[in-house]
């Protein structure tokens, strides 16, 4: 039995609570996991430091890093604007014995556990149905109709991935849905 930590997944539609399940089980302390640091090409916000609320890279360095192949998942979310998983962030909490948890978009999910197998586990956060989901969104009061429409038709074709997942948890219940997640990291991570 080695001593490195281990690569949580969890994945979900904007919407579905994956944010919400992994703070609680962060505060609850039951599971050792660690977030890991993002790299963005974005400039930092008043406040933000480097290696702490993100590894701020320039423009090049991140194009440097997406021809190194040192990303584990990236995505340019606007044009010109990308986020990433460095592998040596995910390598700096395993080696020191810790978890790492992966908020992450659907596809990258499904790729960081091709790429590590059987040492990360997978966890996807699926709505009761799209109905819900499409009043959760409109509940929330942020958003016009188009942009909720367009949220709803993405979640639609990302809960297409949830085979691809080692576990699908339903957030019918908040409390539930925490405690299954809860389960399947105790159980994965021998906790």
């Amino acid at each position: 039995m080695s001593d490195k930590g281990k690569i949580i997944i969890i994945s979900a539609p904007s919407g579905c609570g994956k944010s919400t399940i992994i703070n609680a089980l962060l505060r609850q302390g039951e599971i050792d996991m660690q977030f890991s640091v993002s790299a963005t090409n974005r400039p930092p916000r008043e406040g933000e430091e480097h290696g702490v609320n993100y590894y701020f890279l320039t423009d090049d360095e991140f194009r440097s890093a997406i021809a190194g192949d040192e990303f584990v998942e990236y995505e340019e979310v606007y044009p010109g604007r990308y986020y990433g998983t460095l592998k040596r962030e995910i390598a700096r909490i395993t080696d020191g014995g810790h978890n790492v948890v992966l908020d992450i978009d659907v596809k990258g999910g499904v790729n960081v556990k091709r790429m590590y197998g059987d040492q990360a586990v997978s966890v996807f956060i699926k709505p009761p149905s799209v109905a819900a989901l499409r009043q959760r969104l409109e509940g929330r009061g942020t958003e016009d109709a188009d942009a909720i429409a367009q949220r709803v038709a993405r979640a639609e074709f990302e809960i297409g991935f949830a085979p691809q997942f080692d576990h699908t948890v339903i957030n019918d219940n908040l409390d539930e849905a925490i405690t299954q997640v809860s389960d399947i990291l105790k159980s994965f991570t021998g906790r």
